[in-house]
């Protein structure tokens, strides 16, 4: 039941793109999107956790959450913006699916958790996978600032990975985000030009911050508390794929040969990670 929730998780967060897409459109900017995108989401957040009476957080873990709500949120949602406009969309894109890797090798021995050969074997073609994804077609701009503030991006969203595998044995999904998402707002609150928007565009910004932020996440961690951080984080990269075929069928962008090959790789890695997970 676990790969089921991260793997609506990955659809919905697959969904984002499109619906960004639609907000630009309308006139948004990318940070603007993402203020909303945190903003919105903790008030749904909030009202699930008060509805619950789930709001408290221990005083010695305060700290923790709102460090994850900057750079979880905050540092997250701006380096990959920063990493899209240095580099480009595809250079953005791999650096940022290298996070599975990099939570591999953080959960070994932050959560002790052991590094199995069909583990790694499912990382390498899922790695392959989004990086043929990405890069068929187009120019890819290699430069020091789109490598920093990718790996950045990387780093950060890793993190969340192994901060609900920290915390979530403590506290639920709605109070970690109740504290964090107000915190990533107000980081993203200086660096926003706020725009007149139509009411396409607010609709936009509500399926984002409602499915795409609320839903998946709800989903996400609770496929998390079922499985190991590793398997959940490579299970999440079905999301490109996701991401590719809405883009095709709304927008009209289309792969290449290669990113047809890559979305196979993306899925027989998630093939064998899930039949390694039943073996054992």
């Amino acid at each position: 039941m676990g790969y089921v929730y991260v793997l609506i998780a990955a659809t919905l967060w697959g969904l984002l793109g499109s619906f960004s897409k639609l907000a630009f459109q309308e006139g948004i900017t990318p940070l603007e999107v993402a203020f909303w995108r945190a903003a919105i989401g903790s008030v749904l957040f909030g009202a699930h956790a008060l509805l619950l009476r789930q709001a408290k957080v221990a005083p010695r873990d305060l700290v923790a959450v709102l460090g994850f709500g900057l750079l979880g949120i905050s540092v997250f949602y701006a380096a990959y913006q920063f990493a899209v406009q240095a580099g480009g969309a595809a250079l953005a894109a791999v650096l940022l699916y290298t996070a599975p890797a990099l939570v591999a090798l953080l959960a070994w021995p932050l959560l002790h958790e052991r590094m199995t050969a069909g583990k790694l074997a499912a990382l390498g073609l899922t790695l392959l996978g989004v990086a043929a994804i990405s890069l068929q077609g187009g120019e890819v701009r290699l430069s020091a600032a789109a490598l920093l503030w990718g790996m950045l991006s990387a780093f950060t969203y890793a993190l969340y990975y192994i901060f609900g595998k920290l915390y979530l044995s403590r506290y639920s999904t709605p109070t970690i985000f109740l504290y964090a998402l107000p915190v990533g707002a107000l980081g993203l609150f200086p660096l926003v030009q706020f725009e007149t928007k139509s009411l396409l565009a607010w609709g936009a910004l509500l399926f984002i911050a409602s499915l795409a932020t609320y839903g998946a996440n709800l989903a996400y961690y609770a496929g998390l508390r079922r499985l190991e951080a590793t398997r959940a984080a490579v299970v999440a990269t079905f999301e490109p794929v996701v991401a590719a075929g809405v883009a095709f069928a709304w927008w009209g962008e289309r792969f290449g040969p290669l990113g047809y090959v890559g979305a196979g790789l993306v899925l027989l890695g998630l093939l064998v990670l899930t039949l390694e997970g039943r073996r054992r």
